[in-house]
């Protein structure tokens, strides 16, 4: 861990110098600074440093500027490990980045709240982390991308015997044999039947098809 090459991009002259102090203090050796994406690329041709610490936001626009350059990195600089931080939890970035580094050799690449960056030791831990190849997320972006997944997924207010219902649907079984593979009554499958056409929201129509319906939303959600 000791030596470990790092370049740092943040336009907050005050935040850059207090994590080169940090580093440096743990025994990093902290290559170079930048203040925005340009001074950061020119920076990493120079110095070819193992990590790069980038602010997601930085000027012109202080809109994506550090995840542009971040998969410039990825595409220039495939060696290089990268950390992304950021103010707040931005998941469509985050996402972009964690895919980015799906086919990034050993490099590794993570993504952090800056208000995470309070205990030494476990900063530094993570770099070395994200320096050998790890994908590292802040908790809070795993609680985000739970909830927006829980919130995206039409499945998500069934029950697990509900979702045993309907799988079972999808098979093509009818209510009786369906009860017979779980062991429970006709009336019981009914039940459950109605339970999922409710809460999938499927309105009765005139010629009901909403078993046919709840069974395609099953199979969009597993293809």
């Amino acid at each position: 861990m000791d030596g470990l090459r790092v370049a740092i991009a943040d336009d907050d002259v005050l935040l850059r110098a207090g994590l080169t102090s940090l580093l440096t203090g743990a025994g990093l050796d902290v290559v170079g600074q930048a203040g925005d994406a340009v001074e950061l690329l020119a920076l990493l041709d120079r110095e070819q440093p193992q990590l790069a610490i980038i602010d997601i936001r930085m000027p012109p626009t202080h809109t994506t500027e550090g995840l542009d350059a971040a998969l410039r990195i990825r595409s220039d600089f495939p060696d290089v490990s990268m950390l992304l931080l950021s103010a707040h939890v931005e998941v469509d970035h985050a996402l972009e980045l964690l895919d980015s580094g799906q086919n990034s050799g050993g490099s590794g690449v993570g993504y952090l709240l800056k208000s995470r960056v309070t205990d030494v030791d476990d900063f530094v831990s993570t770099l070395g982390r994200i320096a050998a190849g790890a994908s590292v997320i802040d908790p809070a972006l795993v609680y985000e991308l739970v909830a927006a997944r829980r919130r995206d997924d039409p499945l998500g207010a069934l029950s697990s015997r509900e979702k045993d219902v309907l799988t079972l649907m999808a098979e093509g079984l009818s209510n009786s044999g369906i009860g017979r593979r779980l062991w429970i009554t006709e009336g019981t499958v009914e039940k459950h039947v109605r339970s999922i056409l409710t809460k999938l929201d499927l309105a009765e129509t005139a010629d009901d098809h909403r078993r046919v319906r709840a069974v395609i939303m099953y199979l969009d959600t597993v293809t």
